[in-house]
């Protein structure tokens, strides 16, 4: 059994570190796909080292880490314009992936473009496939809030039942010490890392499952934390949904 992960960026499997750890333990093979491209090279290559740094760290193989959208074009910030090369590109990773039964992937939640494009790609993937499962986690989202708020690692309800990762107490230590893999966005962390761990302290890490309908509705109701903060309609998602999936009949 492998599990291959559908990613836009590198550093998003930070987020994911739970179910890597639980996946090593059950000794299942993994897979990392990054489907977003750089405009700089050297920028590419900065980000690459340091996700290939953070999981090398955790047992993963070199080989099992793959910048699928190098050189496609399809670029950080606008995988949705790009999906269908990004499509391509993940396709033909997986083609030579044997045994993938699950797909793992950034959740259908409204907070980065890219994210939910990739959730439409894993989507479209699965369909292909057959008997693929496809599981998502949570990132960051602005579900019930205004302005540039958001929540960090909280799954949506409307994304359906949570199933929660066990951990002992040197994961969780593992988890919050990983960020110094990532000097380049220690920014981002400045804002995302207290609410995440406020979050996973209260409530655990949490995962769930993707179902193929879901990605037809708005993740949430009201301002979707895009819109707010990146000035990306949903409509710009819905038509990328359109392109990976098809318009609905």
């Amino acid at each position: 059994m492998t599990t291959a992960y559908v990613l836009a960026h590198f550093d998003d499997e930070y987020f994911a570190l739970p179910m890597i750890l639980e996946e090593r333990r059950a000794g299942v093979a993994q897979k990392f796909l990054y489907v977003a491209d750089y405009a700089s090279a050297d920028l590419a290559q900065r980000r690459l080292g340091e996700t290939r740094a953070f999981l090398l760290s955790l047992g993963v193989a070199e080989a099992d880490i793959v910048h699928v959208g190098a050189g496609t074009g399809v670029l950080d910030g606008d995988v949705r314009a790009g999906a269908a090369a990004a499509l391509a590109a993940t396709r033909a990773a997986l083609a030579a992936i044997p045994g993938v039964e699950r797909l793992v992937v950034t959740a259908w939640e409204g907070g980065h473009p890219d994210h939910d494009a990739c959730a439409l790609i894993a989507v479209r993937l699965a369909q292909e496939l057959g008997a693929v499962r496809v599981d998502q986690f949570a990132l960051y989202s602005g579900r019930g809030l205004r302005g540039r708020l958001f929540r960090a690692g909280s799954p949506l309800p409307e994304n359906g039942p949570i199933r929660r990762v066990r951990m002992p107490l040197a994961d969780w230590a593992r988890f919050a010490l990983g960020v110094r893999f990532y000097p380049s966005q220690w920014k981002t962390w400045l804002g995302l890392w207290p609410t995440m761990f406020l979050t996973y302290l209260l409530r655990g890490f949490g995962s769930q499952q993707l179902a193929a309908g879901r990605v037809g509705e708005r993740p949430h109701e009201g301002a979707l934390l895009y819109e707010r903060q990146f000035g990306v309609s949903y409509a710009a998602l819905q038509d990328c949904r359109d392109r990976v999936l098809g318009a609905p009949s």
